[in-house]
């Protein structure tokens, strides 16, 4: 009988917190409908992956980041490594002058109260003076005097911006998309960013592991005779690939991705720091090299120390060497060029079917 009377007792016990919980008095909850099961939270909008206008999606995939031919210059920095990329989305085009100006003039209308007008003309604002001081004896006044504000000029590659202005305009990118998206009631996307480095080397080979070039191997004309890209094929040498300066965007062939430019036109910015022994210290899955020395949430930040940014692709004044999709080099990031500018990238959440690529 005493058995029976203790094990009843106990079991009140242990139906006690359940009974209460149920009334909410413990404040477990327990009335939600979901009969005490763990179903997740209910009303949860529904996801799909939308390709943002002017991008195209780039697979997820393994490949062989480094240089794809020889190292004249002996820099022994890039190395063969293979690694795994994620799949993302990727502007097919450099950003132009018209696209940027988009940027600029949403900024003169809704941020001059926040960020002040001098502070949006110095930091964001094109320095068009490029054209006259990055080159010696060289007239550049009417390049300078037209570039960005003129409709001539609306579909060429934006340049005189530093890496700082290209990371705000992927922040204002993202949360003009975003604002736009809640008002109609759809969830955010991931934000614009640029690209790092290897998801830029990546894309540039267009699928075609170890690449010379962004359309194949060897040559940089093709079988009739035409320049694939817009660079400097020799010394005194800008016009035999039609352009002495830069071109409009999508002017050559776009790669197997779709991606035109990836060599030549204008060198782009990418979000890695640069470092001549980066690709063996990163990780093979979507490395990243970030030099904790810039990073202001590091112990090892130090203010004194200016970041080198990675840049790729080559420009309309380099030599061929700088449009092979394995040479880097760098720009520190506050400078401002006649022949940087970027394009943006969007991470793709889950898995792919393969289908949408």
């Amino acid at each position: 009988m005493r058995k029976v009377t203790r094990r009843f007792l106990y079991s009140l016990l242990l139906l006690a917190p359940a009974i209460l919980g149920g009334c909410g008095l413990l404040g477990l909850g327990g009335g939600g409908g979901d009969q005490g099961e763990l179903v997740g939270v209910p009303g949860r909008e529904g996801w799909v992956m939308t390709l943002p206008y002017g991008m195209v999606p780039i697979p997820a995939g393994t490949f062989h980041m480094g240089q794809a031919d020889e190292d004249p210059a002996s820099t022994q920095i890039n190395f063969n490594k293979q690694v795994t990329i994620g799949s993302f989305y990727m502007d097919d085009t450099e950003i132009t002058n018209n696209e940027y100006r988009q940027f600029i003039n949403q900024l003169f209308e809704d941020s001059v109260s926040v960020l002040g007008e001098d502070k949006i003309r110095s930091d964001y604002y094109p320095d068009t003076t490029v054209w006259v001081r990055d080159f010696a004896h060289h007239m550049g006044d009417p390049v300078q005097d037209y570039y960005y504000w003129h409709p001539g000029y609306d579909d060429y590659p934006v340049v005189g911006i530093n890496w700082e202005a290209a990371v705000y305009f992927s922040e204002w990118r993202t949360t003009y998309w975003a604002d736009f998206r809640r008002s109609i009631g759809e969830v955010p996307m991931p934000s614009f960013r640029l690209p790092n480095e290897a998801e830029w080397e990546y894309a540039a080979r267009g699928g075609r592991d170890m690449a010379k070039y962004p359309w194949g191997n060897p040559y940089i004309r093709n079988s009739k005779g035409c320049m694939l890209a817009n660079f400097k094929p020799g010394r005194g040498n800008f016009y035999d690939d039609g352009f002495a300066y830069s071109a409009p965007v999508a002017s050559y062939f776009a790669n197997d991705y779709g991606l035109y430019d990836m060599a030549g036109n204008v060198s782009e910015w990418c979000l890695d720091d640069f470092s001549p022994v980066s690709v063996p210290t990163v990780w093979d899955l979507n490395p990243q090299f970030i030099d904790k020395r810039t990073d202001p949430n590091s112990s090892k930040y130090d203010p004194e120390i200016l970041s080198k940014k990675v840049i790729r692709g080559g420009s309309w004044k380099d030599v061929a060497y700088y449009l092979e999709t394995g040479t880097r080099t760098f720009e520190y990031k506050d400078s401002v060029r006649a022949y940087i500018g970027f394009r943006n990238a969007m991470t793709h959440l889950g898995r792919s079917s393969g289908t949408e690529f």
